[in-house]
């Protein structure tokens, strides 16, 4: 089993917004996967199981808040049996320019709190993450950017990336975390625009 657990905050208040580009992940491969969101209290969670290239996957989005996100991913990794290295996190980055992706295999929190709790919560960073790159504000705004909504403009880079990453998670599944790495690190959204639409 592998699991995806994007990152976000839970109510319609923070849709389309930095912070749960990590939820748009997820909930894009439940479409593409045919899976459907049951709520699971248990956990505080929504989940969706489905299958890709033979593997059972696991979705997830926990609806504890980001900064608790690994009272919710820990005990469902835990609960179906898989270990830290069949956990995915998807998440957003401020420190990655809009629309750039970067894919680790283990590594710190960079300072993003849902992130460090789900590490806190294993005992380890050794499981790998999907980084979707948000950028920051000039003024420095951080708290205010990530949960500002995304204005048109920055919207179609934004869904391309969100794209790109759900690709992202289906090749690491279908051909392994190298493979993924290899093809999507790096990957950009303006570089993925076309001239007249950057």
């Amino acid at each position: 089993m592998k699991m995806f657990a994007g990152l976000g905050n839970p109510g319609e208040t923070y849709a389309n917004t930095p912070h749960n580009v990590g939820f748009d992940v997820v909930d894009l491969l439940a479409e593409r996967l045919g899976a459907g969101w049951k709520n699971s209290s248990g956990f505080h969670a929504r989940v969706a199981r489905t299958t890709c290239a033979g593997e059972s996957l696991l979705l997830a989005k926990p609806q504890t808040f980001m900064n608790l996100s690994g009272n919710s991913v820990a005990p469902l990794l835990r609960y179906y049996g898989g270990t830290p290295s069949d956990l995915t996190v998807i998440l957003d980055d401020a420190d990655l320019p809009l629309g750039k992706l970067r894919i680790r295999a283990s590594g710190g929190s960079g300072g993003h709190r849902g992130l460090a709790s789900i590490i806190e919560a294993l005992g380890t960073e050794g499981f790998p993450r999907i980084r979707l790159g948000v950028g920051r504000e000039e003024r420095g705004d951080l708290v205010g950017h990530v949960l500002g909504k995304f204005d048109a403009e920055r919207q179609t880079r934004v869904r391309g990336m969100i794209e790109a990453a759900a690709d992202a998670a289906q090749c690491l599944t279908e051909n392994g975390l190298n493979e993924a790495m290899n093809r999507y690190n790096g990957w950009s959204a303006e570089e993925a625009l076309p001239e007249d639409r950057k």
